[in-house]
């Protein structure tokens, strides 16, 4: 199969970026779309050319860092994959590709197709874990969890940390990750000692980091490579309502890392 690829190339975040068309030819049907790129960037390299900087780790769904826009969508056709799931069959041969890095202001970009996702980490850092002592731990069927509550726990515990929600939302809100992050600690007893310390710091450090507002568009639920739901969103504002209106002291958890 042969392809035409429009690829944005941008050598720094302070040069201006460009789209630049590459031709491959002889693609397999089955080959991944990170496959495809491989090939590019060795025929670049053979040709004594800059190759295309993009990002991938595990290339199996899982690490969530092969994050590209594919014809205007996040990790490209198809539902539930990330860019590195997408197989070049989606396509038709002599498809006109159009690749481009996710584009928000919380995700500055270093090169071509690689952006810089560590406000995800920040966010993390503010509130997503929980506290225990290192020592001898309690029998986990002691602390009996209804299933449906972990099941719903482990719906968000399936974010990726990929970035799709901000890439997808026409505000670039990270609320879908956030809530997720949040959602999945807050719903089982573990992370009750500091529910609502999380969810006021981790919202404020979302605020902080300069991700937009959710206005209910509901792409970020769209483009998510794991499905979750925004219903989570609805569960995260819940929680920091009731944990805003409590006095500071009154809070489950501690305010000491706020």
């Amino acid at each position: 199969m042969k392809y035409t690829l429009h690829i944005w190339r941008q050598e720094s975040p302070s040069a201006k970026g460009d789209f630049v068309s590459y031709i491959v030819d002889d693609i397999s049907p089955d080959s991944s779309f990170l496959e495809m790129m491989d090939l590019l960037n060795e025929q670049l390299i053979a040709k004594g050319e800059d190759p295309v900087t993009f990002d991938s780790d595990c290339r199996e769904g899982i690490c969530g860092s092969c994050s590209m826009v594919i014809d205007g969508r996040a990790h490209g056709p198809g539902h539930g994959c990330t860019t590195c799931e997408v197989r070049m069959r989606s396509f038709r041969d002599g498809d006109h590709i159009y690749i481009e890095p996710f584009r928000s202001a919380a995700f500055p970009l270093i090169k071509d197709l690689m952006v810089d996702r560590s406000a995800f980490d920040r966010i993390i850092e503010s509130g997503g874990y929980v506290t225990v002592h290192s020592g001898p731990k309690p029998e986990p069927n002691s602390l009996p969890i209804p299933h449906a509550v972990a099941e719903h726990a482990m719906d968000a515990a399936e974010c990726i940390g990929c970035g799709a929600c901000v890439a997808a939302c026409p505000n670039g809100a990270a609320m879908l990750f956030t809530s997720a992050k949040i959602s999945h600690l807050g719903l089982l007893p573990q992370g009750e000692p500091e529910h609502d310390t999380r969810v006021v710091g981790m919202v404020h450090q979302m605020e902080q980091e300069g991700f937009g507002a959710c206005t209910n568009h509901a792409e970020c639920q769209d483009a998510c490579p794991k499905g979750i739901s925004i219903s989570f969103i609805s569960r995260m504002n819940r929680a920091f309502a009731k944990a805003t209106l409590r006095e500071p002291d009154q809070r489950r958890g501690t305010m000491s890392n706020q």
